[in-house]
C-alpha cells in the first residue's frame, strides 16, 4: 500500500489512519462464553466511539475457525492456548488466522469438581473409572467444538476409562446450572472448569490433576490470544492496532464476570463500568489508535464513557 509506505514518514497515528472503507463493519465470533461476552462488548463500545460498526455473531468454536478462513469472521478474542492450537493447528499452519496478541495470561482450563467430590477421593483424570457409577459415566462440557479433548479421551478410552462415558455438550449456562444443582444435593459430578470464571469465586471447586494430555500441564495452564482473519492486519491496520493492544488481566475479567453472571448486569452495563473504574486501560488501549476519519481515538473514547 502507499500509504504504509509512507508511514515511516507520517505521525504514530496517522499511520493507522489507512483501514478500508470495508474495515468500518468489524464482525467479531461470539461463543456464548462470558468471558468473551465481557471482552468482545469491550471492543464493541470502544470501536463504536471510534466511528465502526462493530458486531457478535454466535458460533461454535469450529465454525469460528471456518468462518475466519472464508473470510466471514474478522476477530476472535477466545484462542485458549494450547488446546485450540492443537485441535485447530492447520488453519494456523495455512495462515487463515493471524494471532495479533497475547490478551490474557495466567488463565486454566481442564476438568474439575465440586471440593467435596475432591475430598471424597476424584483427584485426578486417572480417577475417574473409579468413581465412574458416581459420576453416571458422564463429563459435563459446554458448546460443541469446544470439547474435542475429552470427546478424543473418552474415545481412546485414555486413564483406564471402561463403559460407555458420555461428554455431555451445552453450554456454559446450562452445565453451570448442572454443577449448582449438583452442588446443592451434594451429588458426584465432573466438569470442565476454567479461569477466569465466577464459578472459581462463587463456588468450592477444584481442578483434577494428570490432564496434561488432554489440556496441558500445570492444570490446563493457558494464555489466551486474539486472532485475526488473513489478510486483515494490511486491509484494516488501525482496527488491527486497537486489537493488538487490547489486554486484560485475571482480577479485571473475573470482577467484570461476576457483574454479569451474579449481579446480574448486561454484557454492556459491565464492560462500561469496568472501563469508568479503569481508565488507565483505555490509555494502554488506544495507544496510536485513531478514530475512523483520523482523529484520536483516546479522546473520543473517554468522551463516549464520559471520563475525563
Amino acid at each position: 500500500m502507499i500509504v504504509a509506505a509512507g508511514a515511516a514518514c507520517l505521525p504514530a497515528h496517522a499511520a493507522f489512519a489507512a483501514d478500508a472503507p470495508e474495515c468500518k463493519a468489524v464482525r467479531l465470533s461470539d461463543l456464548g462464553w462470558t468471558d468473551i461476552a465481557l471482552t468482545n462488548t469491550t471492543a464493541e463500545i470502544i470501536l463504536g466511539a471510534l466511528g465502526y460498526e462493530p458486531s457478535q455473531t454466535l458460533l461454535a468454536l469450529n465454525i469460528t475457525f471456518d468462518s475466519m478462513r472464508n473470510g466471514d469472521i474478522d476477530v476472535f478474542l477466545g484462542n485458549w492456548r494450547p488446546v485450540q492450537d492443537l485441535d485447530y493447528k492447520p488453519y494456523f499452519d495455512d495462515g487463515s488466522v493471524i494471532p495479533v496478541a497475547t490478551n490474557l495470561t495466567g488463565a486454566k482450563y481442564t476438568l474439575a469438581v465440586p471440593k467435596y467430590v475432591f475430598d471424597g477421593g476424584l483427584k485426578s483424570f486417572d480417577d475417574l473409572q473409579k468413581f465412574a457409577d458416581k459420576l453416571d459415566h458422564k463429563i459435563y462440557g459446554i458448546e460443541p467444538g469446544t470439547n474435542k479433548p475429552l470427546l478424543d479421551m473418552v474415545e481412546a478410552k485414555a486413564h483406564g476409562l471402561e463403559g460407555d462415558w458420555e461428554v455431555v455438550e451445552s453450554s456454559e449456562a446450562a452445565m453451570l446450572t448442572q454443577v449448582q444443582r449438583a452442588a446443592e444435593a451434594k451429588e458426584w459430578i465432573v466438569f470442565l472448569g476454567w479461569q477466569p470464571h465466577p464459578m472459581n469465586v462463587n463456588m468450592e471447586i477444584a481442578y483434577l490433576a494428570d490432564g496434561d494430555a488432554e489440556f496441558g500441564p500445570d492444570f490446563g495452564g493457558a494464555t489466551v490470544r486474539t486472532l485475526v482473519r488473513k489478510g486483515y492486519p494490511e486491509l484494516c491496520p488501525n482496527v488491527t492496532a486497537f486489537f493488538s493492544n487490547l489486554v486484560f488481566d485475571i482480577d479485571y475479567e473475573n470482577t467484570g464476570m461476576n457483574m454479569i453472571m451474579t449481579d446480574g448486569l448486561e454484557a454492556k452495563d459491565a464492560a462500561i463500568k469496568m472501563m469508568q473504574a479503569h481508565p488507565e486501560k483505555l490509555d494502554a488501549w488506544l495507544k496510536d489508535v485513531v478514530t475512523l476519519d483520523g482523529k484520536p481515538g483516546l479522546a473520543a473514547v473517554k468522551a463516549e464513557l464520559g471520563i475525563q
